[in-house]
C-alpha cells in the first residue's frame, strides 16, 4: 500500500485517531464516514493506492460546486479541530485479500502515528439472535481493551458488546495467526471445510480489520449495527453519532446545512435515486 499525500499537505501529529468503514450490508459504515467528513469540514490530505482494492473513480462526494477534483477508491481526510483522520473507502476488496488488505491498513495507521482506530460497520439483521428495539437502534462493539471484548467506557455509553466475539472460537483464533503473520498448518487443513454458523461473524471485513490493528499493538473499537439493504441512512446517522460520542465530539457543535445538526453530504442527493414521480399516483 502506498499513501500519497496531496500538493501542499501533510499528516498531523495531533489527529492521532483513525475512523473508517468495513465494508459490509448496506453500506453503513461508509455512509457514516460520509456525514463525518463532512459535518466535522475534514480535508481530503491524500489517497491510499493498494492493490488489494478494486479501482473505481467518481466526482467529488462533499462540494455543491464542481471543483475538477475526483474521487478515488481509499482517500485520507483529516479534521485538525476534531483531531481525527478518517479513510474512505468506495469499492470492494479484491475477493480472498481482505486479510492482507487489512495488514497495510494496519502498517499505515502504525506508520502515520495512530493511537486509536474505530470502525464503523453494519451486521446482517437476519442473523440477530435477540431483537431489543425498545430503546431505538442498538449500537455494538468489541474492543482490545479487554481480551473477552469488553470496555467500560463503551458499556456507560449504553452499548452492548457483540456477545458471539469469542477470541478462543476456531476462526478468530485463525485471524490473530494470519494477522501476527505466521499461520499454522493445521489451521489450514481445519478451515477448508465449509464455514459453520458460528463463523459468519469472524468472516466478515471488520473481523479481519479488528485482528490485523490489534496485532500491531493499536487500541481498536469497532462500533456495529444490524440493519438490512435498503435505505439506511438513518442506521448512518446513529453510527456516526456513537463515533461523536466515543471520541468526544458534540455533533450539536456541527452547523448543519439542512436545518440540523449535521452536514448532509452533496452526494446524498442522488444516492438512492431521484424521488417518484407524484403524478403517477
Amino acid at each position: 500500500m502506498e499513501f500519497n499525500l496531496e500538493e501542499g499537505k501533510h499528516l498531523n501529529d495531533e489527529c492521532s485517531t483513525l475512523i473508517l468503514p468495513a465494508l459490509s450490508i448496506g453500506n453503513v459504515g461508509q455512509l457514516a464516514v460520509d456525514l463525518l467528513i463532512a459535518s466535522t469540514k475534514a480535508e481530503r490530505v491524500g489517497y491510499l493506492d493498494d492493490p488489494n482494492v478494486l479501482p473505481c473513480v467518481g466526482n467529488d462526494a462533499y462540494a455543491p460546486t464542481p471543483q475538477g477534483d475526483l474521487a478515488l477508491p481509499l482517500e485520507a481526510y483529516e479534521s485538525p479541530s476534531s483531531a481525527l483522520t478518517l479513510i474512505q473507502q468506495r469499492s470492494p476488496v479484491v475477493k480472498g485479500m481482505m486479510v492482507e488488505f487489512a495488514k497495510n491498513l494496519a502498517d499505515f495507521a502504525v506508520a502515520s502515528g495512530k493511537k486509536h482506530v474505530i470502525i464503523l460497520s453494519s451486521l446482517d439483521f437476519g442473523r440477530w439472535q435477540t431483537i431489543d428495539m425498545s430503546s431505538g437502534l442498538q449500537i455494538y462493539y468489541l474492543s482490545n481493551t479487554n481480551a473477552d471484548g469488553a470496555d467500560d467506557k463503551c458499556e456507560k455509553l449504553g452499548w452492548k458488546k457483540m456477545k458471539e466475539y469469542d477470541p478462543n472460537q476456531k476462526l478468530w483464533k485463525y485471524l490473530d495467526t494470519l494477522a501476527k503473520g505466521n499461520p499454522n498448518q493445521d489451521d489450514l487443513y481445519a478451515l477448508e471445510d465449509d464455514l459453520e454458523e458460528e463463523d459468519y461473524y469472524p468472516s466478515l471485513p471488520f473481523a479481519a480489520m479488528f485482528s490485523c490493528f490489534k496485532a500491531k499493538g493499536l487500541k481498536v473499537t469497532c462500533l456495529l449495527c444490524y440493519c438490512s439493504e435498503g435505505d439506511n441512512i438513518p442506521d448512518a446517522f446513529h453510527l456516526a453519532e456513537a463515533a461523536c460520542n466515543l471520541v468526544g465530539l458534540t455533533p450539536d457543535s456541527f452547523k448543519g446545512n439542512g436545518g440540523g445538526k449535521w452536514v448532509i453530504p452533496f452526494s446524498w442527493q442522488s444516492v438512492y435515486g431521484p424521488p417518484p414521480d407524484m403524478s403517477l399516483f
